[in-house]
């Protein structure tokens, strides 16, 4: 008899997806304007750099400070009402930028904290509320073209901010990043239903541990999130520091610095294209050899090279970041309990990406104290050992927990 089982939309022609990729996508281009603009703002005498670095400190806090609390409420709450608060709260915080502009540069940390602030709530939320909107069978190809949005704005972004800077000053661009979060808060679709909660509620902490003990629960994810962690603080510092000197100091032109970092963006898409279809038999490992792809980049600037070497070091390190990330995040979404997923996955942007102003803070005084050939060392080192240890916990394999093997002994009943 022939099945009767629906099989659901493509992705292309799912308009809930469709509304999620458009929201995710909105917050992508807002996060990465910010920066951009604040630059622009320098550039034209608005602020100064040192007001800058204060601007994007500050969000950097609130984004550390929202995402645990996030975690939680996504959790306890719908993840769609998380999503809809931290958009509008991004949205209110950026036209108070451009408020402060010029003015009050206190102003202007305060509201960027408010952007921080709605830039990590909606991360955990919208991991959670991918797995409510899409089906198991197509997450992968959903995160993907997720990503692959965000790798396209980021390199088309720059030119099309600098054509919107002729005719709109650096105000009203920052008044257009909150049209971006509110394109979040209002567009993605709604998730499942949350059943009732029947008596006392533990406290927030509780709550968070119980996320952690879930975490610890996988080995695959506390040894992948620790790779992930080592390589983005040592090879991502590495880009943020380094890359800048070698480009002047040894090839003498920035020509070095911004060929990278389009190399670096167009392997991330190349990457994303790939992994959309890809289903290696031993996903894990492939995705954990891909992320050690990465220490050829800081090996690319210890060595004496020609400048086409770096380049293609950077593609291959955003090659190989892309086809660790889309499986990373299609496996939480799949093995984490789906009632801790929020929380789980807060914990990881919390360590993994939280932990990156560490490294960038670290490693100028690291290259001061020790020279820049032995930190690249120890860069490189980092990124390729880090993915290589992780690979030895077994269940990293497939990224999923090991299946029970029957019992030789136990006879049939």
């Amino acid at each position: 008899m022939p099945s009767t089982a629906v099989r659901p939309p493509s992705l292309s022609r799912d308009p809930a997806f469709l509304r999620l990729w458009a929201g995710t996508t909105a917050s992508g281009l807002a996060t990465w304007a910010l920066p951009f603009i604040l630059g622009l703002a320098v550039l034209d005498r608005s602020i100064g750099a040192v007001d800058l670095g204060v601007v994007l400190a500050t969000r950097t806090i609130g984004f550390l400070a929202a995402v645990p609390v996030a975690g939680v409420l996504a959790d306890r709450f719908s993840r769609r009402g998380v999503v809809l608060w931290s958009g509008l709260v991004a949205a209110a915080g950026s036209p108070l930028i451009a408020v402060g502009l010029g003015r009050s540069v206190w102003l202007m940390a305060a509201a960027a904290a408010l952007v921080g602030a709605g830039q990590g709530a909606c991360r955990p939320a919208f991991q959670a509320l991918t797995a409510e909107v899409v089906d198991e069978d197509r997450r992968q190809p959903a995160n993907a073209a997720m990503t692959l949005a965000v790798r396209v704005t980021t390199l088309v972004a720059p030119s099309l901010t600098a054509l919107l800077a002729v005719v709109a000053d650096t105000a009203a661009l920052l008044v257009g990043t909150g049209v971006l979060w509110l394109v979040t808060a209002l567009v993605p679709p709604p998730g499942a239903d949350k059943p009732a909660v029947v008596g006392v509620r533990a406290g927030f902490a509780a709550e968070f541990a119980e996320g952690v003990r879930e975490a610890r629960r996988h080995p695959w994810f506390l040894a992948g999130l620790a790779a992930l962690t080592a390589v983005i603080a040592t090879g991502y510092s590495a880009t943020g520091v380094v890359l800048p000197l070698v480009s002047r100091d040894r090839y003498g032109t920035e020509a070095v610095l911004a060929a990278a970092m389009t190399a670096y963006t167009l392997g991330a898409l190349a990457g994303a294209v790939l992994i959309a279809r890809m289903r290696p038999r031993a996903q894990g490992w492939a995705a954990l050899a891909a992320l050690a792809c990465y220490g050829f980049a800081p090996l690319a600037l210890l060595l004496p090279v020609p400048a086409a070497v770096v380049v293609a070091a950077y593609a291959v390190a955003g090659l190989g970041i892309e086809l660790f990330n889309v499986p990373w995040f299609t496996a939480t979404q799949r093995e984490v309990a789906p009632d801790k997923l929020a929380r789980v996955s807060s914990l990881d942007f919390l360590l993994s990406y939280g932990l990156a102003p560490v490294g960038l803070a670290l490693i100028a005084p690291a290259i001061s104290a020790f020279g820049a050939a032995p930190v690249l060392l120890v860069c490189a080192g980092v990124c390729f050992l880090a993915p290589a240890a992780a690979a030895l916990v077994p269940s990293t394999r497939g990224f999923r927990a090991e299946a029970r093997q029957p019992d030789p002994h136990r006879k049939a009943s």
